[in-house]
């Protein structure tokens, strides 16, 4: 499958559209903004910046980087990739962000489930300069960007899909960028995610709630699925890297974490929603 350098970046300063100057993406205006030697641009101003090192910690993004890479998550993957590249022509193009990307395990993963005459446009996003770092490593076909959800350095009404998974949506923003027909794909966890986990480092495990959400300004709900199944974890490292790659790292007490420092197995329920929900 053909992919397309991403076409659609601009100016996180002034909002112009990024075209390629050398080694460089220039806005009209004159902002600068240095492509580095290891694939990717940072569009993230130091005053749009709400600390030092904003976004996952280098060890975060290599614990990630481990445990998606072994397949655990390989369902989840799989299960977003048919929803995003659903209905689209086998010779068309998908012009798709990934906003929140990681060290961009699906979006390889979506690129891997292409149809050899399908072309993608794909464009992944982080705040944290390590995970894009780990990205562009692993794969210098998409376009990678230092960057905030909270002002998307993406061209208005450009994009066929975006992808928000376990991350911060900012659904202003991505209605802006999304075309009028074009998705957003969002995963969240569901009640039994990880429980077994869960219950192993908090002293208790909190009433799930059971409130609906309101449906975001500027889009109609399409489908929601559910992924959901066991996951037997089978070393202590891989444990150690689950938990790592979550929020539960810091919320736990260091009872918990030294109790699942000591297991050596684990099976987990992975519970997540997958839902689409079109720009109108």
């Amino acid at each position: 499958m053909p992919i397309l350098p991403f076409q659609h970046l601009r100016c996180p300063l002034d909002g112009g559209r990024l075209q390629p100057k050398g080694s460089s993406l220039c806005c009209p205006v004159g902002h600068s903004f240095d492509l580095a030697s290891q694939g990717y641009v940072h569009l993230l101003p130091v005053q749009q910046k709400r600390s030092r090192d904003p976004g996952d910690s280098k060890d975060m993004v290599a614990a990630r980087r481990r445990f998606l890479n072994g397949g655990a998550y390989a369902p989840i993957a799989t299960a977003l990739a048919h929803a995003s590249l659903k209905g689209l022509p086998d010779d068309g193009v998908l012009s798709c962000l990934d906003a929140g990307c990681g060290e961009g395990y699906y979006l390889r993963q979506l690129a891997e489930a292409a149809g050899a005459t399908q072309t993608l446009e794909i464009l992944g996003l982080d705040i944290s300069k390590w995970a894009v770092i780990a990205a562009a490593r692993q794969d210098r076909r998409p376009g990678w960007v230092v960057g905030s959800n909270a002002n998307l350095p993406v061209v208005s009404a450009t994009l066929d899909r975006v992808l928000c998974l376990f991350g911060f949506p900012v659904y202003s923003e991505f209605a802006r960028v999304l075309k009028r027909g074009g998705r957003l794909l969002q995963v969240d966890a569901g009640p039994d995610h990880l429980r077994e986990l869960r219950a192993l480092i908090y002293p208790s495990l909190k009433p799930e709630r059971t409130k609906e959400s309101a449906l975001p300004d500027g889009f109609a709900h399409h489908a929601t699925d559910t992924v959901r199944f066991e996951l037997a974890l089978h070393s202590t490292e891989q444990i150690a890297d689950l938990l790592a790659m979550t929020p539960h790292l810091h919320r736990a007490t260091a009872e918990g974490r030294a109790r699942a420092a000591a297991l050596t197995a684990l099976t987990v329920t992975v519970d997540v929603r997958l839902t689409q929900f079109e720009r109108v």
